[in-house]
């Protein structure tokens, strides 16, 4: 059985800001397109066994159930129930994370 996935706003527009920076600021159109089809194409493996990433380590967001799933240098942040993964947050891993999910929350 095959679980949905969901988008945050804040996921969506995470997607959207890296395909821009990719193509406009660093002029690489045909890059921005391959990891854009990357990262979606990661989401889509989570609809199978979501629970085989690590929990991320950071309180409060571990007991939470958030986790996350390394491409290239970008962290997708997701949560999972029993019948849906909800992809929070696709942040560079290089960026203080932990600040990032801070900021969400305030």
């Amino acid at each position: 059985m095959s679980l949905r996935i969901v988008y945050t706003l804040h996921a969506q527009e995470d997607l959207k800001n890296i395909y821009e920076y990719i193509a406009f600021t660093l002029s690489a159109p045909g890059t921005a397109k391959d990891m854009y089809l990357r990262l979606t194409q990661a989401v889509r493996s989570l609809e199978q066994m979501p629970g085989r990433n690590p929990l991320y380590k950071d309180e409060p967001w571990r007991s939470q159930g958030l986790r996350f799933l390394p491409v290239k240098k970008y962290l997708i942040l997701y949560t999972t129930d029993a019948e849906t993964v909800t992809v929070v947050r696709i942040l560079y891993g290089g960026m203080d994370v932990s600040r990032q999910l801070e900021e969400e929350t305030e």
